[in-house]
Formats: structure tokens, C-alpha cells, sequence
């Protein structure tokens, strides 16, 4: 199988030829891997985050997992937007984003380091009632969309992976980008209706924007959002996103198209409400305690006939700290106990760190093209394990 079809065989819950190894590199090895400021790929697109990654994953022999494709939908009510460099020195860049709305403008400021991703360290949001006349201008209707660069990013991709387009639920987690945490809070706690009608507006625009994406034939169409259950509770997550969540993987059944959730952090609560109650086709990354709750072989045992399971080795302790030793064994763990009967990709907690060794990302891949080949040999697993862990007690 090639790597786009082994991937999108083992989300469907299917079994492929053998285990994919998808180290979640998103974009910091990308990044650094093109020898250029970081703000060249993200604020310039020089590369192309595409480029970026396509690259990276070819050198590493990795089945491809591309997140950021690209519809560009148009509104009944565009807006202007104005950028400004503020700051610009050898190590960083600092942007200034304006929004001219009918009622006002919304700031944003972003700084882009050289050496790492960007942070916005000024949201658009200040003051929720003062602001919010504002805000509703960004949630004009969706009108239609130009799949060209979509289908430029997978003709690039090509059999390198997945090219999964970006459909958020509403939630902190979403809202998060716009507003700082605390003042999320208290506008859901001081103004619900006004914070209501955020949701409902977003929820709006993230079907059309689903119901688009599946006209246009994509890949897969990725929800959920990092820390949904870290930046807010999961009975919030079930008041403000599930709904949505519902409707999109509805929608993506019907059609054929592959759904996923990302979410780091702790994240057992979205597995279980998601195996039983929407039509989810796969999650991830799983990560283990103390920065997540899930353990591969639970879920799998609970939840393995619902849902296509992505992850989970640990990104600092194992894929940025530890050793080639470390990473075979924990590979060889996750395969034996997620990868029985397919619908398993050997990926990482989260985001691998800028710094992960290049060595580590071989080791996974590596290791799934020895053991993770179609049926699995648990016992040779065991086995190799066993050796691994013998060899690592103190004395020998």
C-alpha cells in the first residue's frame, strides 16, 4: 500500500498492510527542517506549510498525516483586513492584525519566532458586551467556496498521506484563539445569552463549512480541537461542541469522508461520548497520564470496534529525551496493545518537539515495517519486549 492508502485504510478502522507510523510532527520539524526562520513558513508561506511537511515526511519514510488543507470559502459580507509588521529583528516578527468590521475594528497581535511557532500575544477580543457587535461580523454567512488550492495541496501531497481540511466545533477550545481564558469564563458565566448566540453562530458556519468540504470530495475532515478538555470541562465540551461534533460526523458518514478529532491533553471523555454517540471514524493522540487519561490497550479493549485509535508515544520523555532503545519498545507496546485487527496508527501524544531526534522518528518507522506487518505476531512482540526490558535492568 502506499502510505495515503495505508493511513486512510487504518482510520476507517480498517486493517492495512501493515501498522502506519505517523509521528505527529505538525510543525516544528517541518519548520525546522527547511533551514529558515520559522516565520517564513508561517507568515509568508515560504514554503508552504504543504511543502513543508510533505518534505519532512518523505526524508523520514513516515505515512503522511497533513491537517491544514486548504478551502477557501467566500462570504455573503467579506471584510478588510490590514497587516503591519511592528517589529522586525533577527530573532523575531511581530504582526499587527486589524479587522475592519461595520461596527469597529478588532485587533490581534502575533509574534513569530525565528526558532519556534507563532503565539498571539494580543486576541481580538478585549471587552465580550463592548466587542461582541464586532464579532458578529466575523461569522458572516458562507456563501461558497474555491477548492483550487485544495486540490493543488493534494495533487503536491500526492500518496505521501492524508490531506484532512479543518472544521471546528464552537467551545473554549475554539474560542480560545479569538479571547483570553479567563474572560472566557466570565463572559459564559455574565453574558449567556450573548455567549449563546456565539455558539450558535459558529455552529452555523462549521456545518456549511462541513457540508462544503464534503461536496468538494476531501480526504477527511478533521474537528474537535486541541485541549477541548483542557480549557474547558467536559459537561461544557457536551454543552458547547458534542452538537456539533454530531452533526459533522453525521454528515461524513453519509458521505464516505473520513472523520477525526484531535484533541490533546486528557481526552477519555471525548472517546467515550464519541464511540456511542456520533459517528466518529477515528481520534486522536491519546496521550497518557500525567498529560492525558487514555491507555492504548483500555480504549482499544472499550472502544476499538467504534473507533480508529491514533497515537501515543510520549513526546518528551520518549521521542525528544529518550533513546532508539526507548522508542522501539514503547512502539512495539502501543502495536501490541491498539494494533490487533487493524484501525491503529503507531502516532505520538502530541506534537513532536522541535528538537525530537531524527534518529527517533526512524527508530517508529522502523519498527512497524519489522513487527507491524499484517497479521501480528503478538508473541514475537512479547518476545522483543521482554528482550528490551531485560536488557535495560540496572547491572546488565
Amino acid at each position: 500500500m502506499s502510505p495515503k492508502e495505508r493511513v486512510m485504510t487504518a482510520l476507517r478502522n480498517g486493517q492495512p498492510d501493515r501498522v502506519p507510523a505517523t509521528p505527529d510532527m505538525s510543525i516544528m520539524i517541518p519548520c525546522r527542517m527547511t533551514g529558515k526562520p520559522f516565520w517564513e513558513i508561517e507568515l509568508n508561506g515560504n514554503p508552504s506549510y504543504t511543502t513543508a511537511y510533505v518534505r519532512a515526511a518523505r526524508y523520514l519514510g513516515i505515512d503522511g498525516w497533513v491537517f491544514n488543507g486548504t478551502l477557501d470559502f467566500q462570504y455573503k459580507t467579506p471584510l478588510e483586513y490590514e497587516t503591519k509588521v511592528l517589529t522586525s529583528t533577527p530573532d523575531l516578527r511581530e504582526v499587527l492584525t486589524v479587522i475592519h468590521t461595520p461596527d469597529g475594528d478588532l485587533r490581534q497581535v502575533t509574534v513569530y519566532p525565528k526558532d519556534n511557532p507563532c503565539t498571539v500575544t494580543e486576541k481580538l477580543i478585549k471587552d465580550f458586551e463592548a466587542d461582541f457587535p464586532k464579532l458578529r461580523h466575523l461569522y458572516s454567512e458562507v456563501v461558497s467556496y474555491d477548492a483550487t488550492r485544495y486540490r493543488a495541496e493534494r495533487a503536491e501531497v500526492g500518496d505521501t498521506g492524508m490531506l484532512s481540511c479543518g472544521v471546528y466545533p464552537p467551545g473554549f477550545q475554539t474560542f480560545f484563539e479569538m479571547m483570553r481564558l479567563e474572560d472566557l469564563a466570565y463572559a459564559h458565566a455574565d453574558s449567556p445569552d450573548l455567549f449563546e448566540e456565539w455558539v450558535y453562530l459558529h455552529d452555523r458556519r462549521a456545518v456549511r463549512m462541513a457540508e462544503m468540504a464534503v461536496d468538494a470530495g476531501v480526504d477527511a475532515i478533521l474537528t474537535g480541537g486541541s485541549g477541548s478538555l483542557t480549557l474547558q470541562s467536559p459537561d461544557l465540551f457536551r454543552e458547547l461542541s458534542f452538537p456539533t461534533i454530531q452533526k459533522i460526523t453525521a454528515m461524513t458518514k453519509a458521505a464516505g469522508i473520513i472523520s477525526g478529532i484531535h484533541s490533546c491533553g486528557k481526552e477519555y471523555a471525548i472517546v467515550e461520548a464519541c464511540a456511542n454517540e456520533s459517528d466518529l471514524d477515528y481520534i486522536n493522540p491519546l496521550e497518557i497520564p500525567p498529560m492525558g487519561d487514555c491507555d492504548l490497550a483500555t480504549v482499544k479493549n472499550q472502544f476499538g470496534d467504534k473507533l480508529a485509535l491514533m497515537g501515543n508515544l510520549h513526546t518528551t520523555e520518549v521521542m525528544l529525551r529518550g533513546t532508539t532503545t526507548d522508542v522501539r519498545r514503547e512502539s512495539l507496546k502501543a502495536i501490541r496493545d491498539a494494533g490487533v485487527g487493524g484501525g491503529f496508527v503507531l502516532s505520538t501524544g502530541d506534537q513532536c518537539g522541535r528538537d525530537t531526534p531524527f534518529d527517533n522518528i526512524l527508530e517508529m518507522v522502523a519498527v512497524v515495517k519489522e513487527y507491524g506487518v499484517y497479521p501480528l505476531d503478538i508473541d514475537r512482540i512479547n518476545d522483543a519486549i521482554a528482550k528490551l526490558e531485560k536488557d535495560a535492568e540496572p547491572g546488565r
